[in-house]
């Protein structure tokens, strides 16, 4: 034989070891795509029969697990929650979740609204919106963002309560994420266009609000994972957080802290931009300190259409400057 019918002969065999190793890696691809979705609906079945047996009702209504090969997708009708003990409820819309092949570290979920909730001591509430979607990037031990964006989001009562619903609040968007930093996790967040209801607030009337916040909870990482229901002994850098309202705006920064008996010290700095706009909000928003804040507001004025100026606050006692604001009570 020649070298030349050789070379066909070990290009054919090449190929053939490839389409096998082809067909072998999609068979266990396969393999165990079928084995997590059968471990998804048997561990949800598992979940909501212990929740059962503690006389907890939920439950994900027919969930399905789809999106064989390309995708991995788990999706149900609606969320429900129902725990008679506690009188706390909760329910939800359609919810669909999904992970690429292509990016299987980078999952994205989307709720259904509305979210209808009802806990002790609060009027029952229902919370809508056009989109809301969350996305992930996952790690070990740790993901490494979690974020969550939400379009023409709104709160009320909810309606089928025995009282006629109020409204309480609209908004265009909002956004938020969460990201580890070492020890600590990071906090980014805005919303624009939020407008609350006035009924909602005692009658007192505010403009259309835009908001972005950029800060730091120490050690976040620890408290996230023991669940820490106290704010107490807990400390956080505010990097940024900016509301504004047309050409007023307000912009505070600096270091907060609560000491483990609850009190509330900080170092912070205050920025403002077109004072007297800033006045006109805050003297419609509470008319009984119009004079007051009129006043105060006028002499900030004379620094400059862009004053800044420190707000401290040592063991729950607040300061502006030198001016004496009052005490702040301990934390839980």
């Amino acid at each position: 034989m020649t070298s030349t019918d050789e070379r066909p002969s070990k290009f054919r065999r090449r190929l053939f070891w490839l389409a096998a190793l082809v067909v072998v890696l999609f068979g266990v691809y396969s393999a165990v795509w079928f084995y997590v979705a059968g471990r998804v609906s048997s561990e949800a079945d598992k979940a909501v029969a212990q929740l059962k047996d503690k006389g907890i009702e939920a439950g994900c209504a027919n969930l399905t697990v789809s999106g064989y090969p390309l995708s991995f997708a788990i999706s149900c009708d609606n969320l429900a929650y129902e725990d008679d003990a506690k009188n706390v409820a909760a329910s939800t819309g359609s919810f669909n979740f999904m992970a690429e092949i292509t990016r299987p570290l980078s999952p994205v979920a989307e709720l259904r609204g509305p979210l209808r909730t009802s806990v002790p001591g609060m009027t029952p509430l229902w919370i809508d919106w056009d989109n809301l979607q969350a996305n992930a990037k996952l790690s070990w031990p740790l993901p490494r963002s979690i974020s969550l964006q939400a379009e023409a989001l709104s709160g009320q009562t909810d309606p089928a309560d025995d009282t006629d619903p109020v409204s309480l609040f609209s908004a265009g968007t909002a956004a938020g994420e969460l990201r580890p930093d070492g020890l600590d996790v990071g906090y980014v967040g805005s919303f624009t266009d939020l407008e609350i209801d006035a009924d909602a607030i005692g009658g007192r009337v505010l403009p259309p609000l835009d908001g972005s916040g950029d800060a730091t909870l120490k050690n976040g990482v620890a408290l996230m994972k023991a669940q820490a229901k106290s704010l107490r002994g807990q400390a956080a850098d505010i990097h940024n957080l900016d509301l504004s309202s047309g050409t007023a705006r307000i912009t505070v920064s600096g270091p907060v802290s609560v000491d483990e008996n609850g009190l509330v010290n900080a170092d912070l700095t205050i920025k403002l931009k077109d004072p007297k706009a800033v006045a006109a909000i805050l003297a419609t928003a509470i008319p009984e300190q119009k004079n007051q804040i009129e006043q105060g507001f006028a002499g900030l004025a004379l620094l400059g259409n862009e004053p800044s100026m420190p707000l401290k606050v040592v063991k729950g006692k607040a300061s502006l400057g030198f001016i004496p604001l009052g005490k702040i009570k301990p934390l839980d």
